[in-house]
């Protein structure tokens, strides 16, 4: 499905996000915001430029595709602050920017001149938003961050995984770097409400560290009222039973039927009301006091059948159910396709390639996939010329390594 190309930009057209970011919770809050119509203009290092380009593999045809995956919607222009012009030109950018959005570690922006503080007495209205590993205060803040590092420090390594006494194990995804990505975005949006009421800008601060805390909410609960730190339990839920996922005959289905009304119908489904009249599995505290025996007992069932006739039955009955899917049956899945969560977008170097979509859809001003990734600088002579640099002065800036234009 191609994307669509609306007249309107998107909710944040105007709003304009100097992001100097890398890898991807930077990135990803400024993906956000781009999709949502800002102009966000990525300010890469040259000669190097984002570390996400050299993740490779995979790549399409010489261009990582992890670089594109996070920055399309984006203008790219590619600066050395290490040198005189370099800076020059950030300060520019920056003297009427309505946000600033950086990874980088404590102090560095400082180091080169660039500091909140700095920042602000020269533009008291801008947003400065800093994404980092544990955040600008506390022990760890001059600490690096990664998300493994994160995941581990943050709880969520200790719920995830099959159970007591096995190897720990991440989620998947990269959650704390994409959470602290939304956050950020979240936390610039608010910082953006109060700006437009007051005229007001100021610092936005999350990390990694906070983004993998807040996913514990439901462990959190059980140990501040309990005592007792949760591990993990596979696929199950701490506080719901059953809502998990059940090996049928030829895969893996999951079924939400934690409330009574949704466990009597699965027990109708499955055949198996007896089991309602089980002691053990009475009401939600016994099914999840006596859990192993639970899905012991619902196990024999749902090996009986294949998975499509058990989704069948169960969405007929009205039982939450849904089948595992791997990322190939996603894509291609009808509901994937209908809310256009994977789009075709322009690149200046492939032409077409495919991408995620907008994962949030708005009725009056819809954002819409502009442009690919750029390629590194791609856009530096069209930001600067936006900017009232003279083609000469973008000239002697290239050639003294200030700064680099793509071909």
């Amino acid at each position: 499905m191609t994307a669509t190309n609306p007249t309107s930009g998107g909710p944040l057209t105007g709003l304009t996000v100097i992001e100097l970011s890398h890898i991807m919770a930077g990135p990803t809050c400024g993906l956000m915001l781009a999709d949502m119509g800002a102009n966000v203009i990525k300010v890469e290092p040259y000669p190097d430029g984002d570390d996400t380009r050299r993740t490779v593999p995979p790549d399409i045809n010489g261009e990582s595709a992890a670089f594109m995956m996070m920055n399309r919607n984006k203008r790219g222009i590619a600066l050395n602050l290490k040198t005189d012009g370099g800076k020059h030109v950030l300060k520019t950018l920056l003297k009427d920017a309505d946000v600033l959005l950086e990874n980088y570690r404590k102090g560095a922006l400082e180091k080169l001149g660039f500091g909140y503080e700095v920042l602000q007495a020269e533009n008291p209205d801008l947003i400065y938003c800093a994404l980092s590993g544990f955040g600008r205060s506390g022990p760890y803040a001059d600490r690096g961050g990664f998300d493994l590092i994160a995941q581990g420090m943050s709880g969520l390594m200790s719920i995830t995984g099959e159970g007591a006494g096995r190897q720990p194990v991440k989620v998947g995804a990269p959650m704390t770097d994409i959470t602290a990505g939304v956050l950020a975005a979240m936390g610039i949006l608010a910082a953006y409400v109060h700006r437009l009421k007051t005229g007001q800008g100021q610092m936005v601060d999350t990390s990694l560290f906070e983004a993998g805390i807040i996913h514990t909410y439901w462990q959190s609960a059980i140990f501040l009222a309990t005592g007792v730190s949760p591990g993990p339990m596979g696929s199950a839920h701490p506080l719901m039973a059953p809502y998990q996922a059940f090996q049928t005959k030829d895969g893996w289905i999951n079924v939400g039927a934690a409330n009574q009304a949704n466990w009597a119908r699965l027990l109708q489904v499955l055949q198996a009301e007896e089991l309602g009249r089980d002691p053990r599995f009475i009401d939600n505290a016994g099914r999840i006091n006596n859990l192993p025996e639970l899905i012991e007992a619902l196990a024999i069932y749902f090996r009986q059948r294949p998975t499509a006739e058990w989704l069948e039955r169960l969405d007929a009955s009205g039982v939450p159910a849904g089948p595992v899917l791997p990322i190939a049956d996603m894509h291609a899945d009808p509901q994937t396709q209908a809310r256009q969560m994977v789009v075709d977008v322009e690149h200046s170097r492939l032409g077409s390639v495919k991408t995620m979509g907008l994962p949030v859809k708005f009725s009056e001003t819809p954002g819409v996939i502009r442009r690919g990734a750029p390629l590194l600088g791609e856009h530096t002579r069209e930001v600067l010329a936006e900017y009232g640099y003279r083609e000469d002065a973008i000239d002697r800036l290239i050639d003294v390594g200030a700064v680099f234009a793509a071909p």
